[in-house]
């Protein structure tokens, strides 16, 4: 029964669609995860965006970048590589929803500082938590090797020893 669950979240369908939403999707989380983790790329790290979060109605402000930039970096970098698909395009749906509400005041448009840039990443992560990483994922080694029972099983004897 677990093992039917297992393959159920990983297993996909999707070809090249879900490799070309993974892809972008997971570069652009990364590097705004990595702004708030580590302040790269003109970003303000933990502290700052810590301070920004809190002002914004983000209480603990430290706590709450951290999970951010977390959600953000790991789970694009999950995205990118297609490894554990559906659960982190959940995470990072979850994320751009709680983004959308910071900027939905300012209206649609990212010049305005709207919610356009973050809807359209929460679209993204939507669409892959419903089709998985596709045939292109690491996602589907791992059923490869669900479904024929090696992952997890360890070799024995001499063929063990020569390998």
């Amino acid at each position: 029964m677990a093992k039917f669950n297992i393959t159920s979240i990983l297993d996909s369908q999707a070809g090249f669609a879900a490799l070309a939403l993974r892809i972008p999707l997971g570069i652009i989380l990364m590097a705004h995860g990595a702004q708030k983790l580590f302040g790269w790329f003109g970003g303000y790290g933990l502290e700052g965006t810590g301070q920004w979060m809190a002002s914004v109605g983000f209480e603990p402000g430290y706590l709450m970048a951290l999970l951010a930039g977390s959600a953000e970096f790991f789970g694009g970098l999950a995205l990118l590589v297609g490894l554990l698909t559906r659960p982190a395009a959940l995470v990072t749906a979850f994320t751009m929803a709680m983004a959308m509400t910071v900027h939905v005041g300012n209206g649609l448009f990212v010049s305005n500082n709207g919610y356009e840039f973050a809807l359209i990443l929460l679209a993204a992560s939507v669409s892959l938590v419903f089709q998985g990483g596709g045939a292109y994922a690491a996602d589907q080694g791992l059923v490869k090797a669900l479904r024929n029972g090696s992952l997890g099983k360890r070799q024995s004897g001499t063929k063990a020893a020569l390998s």
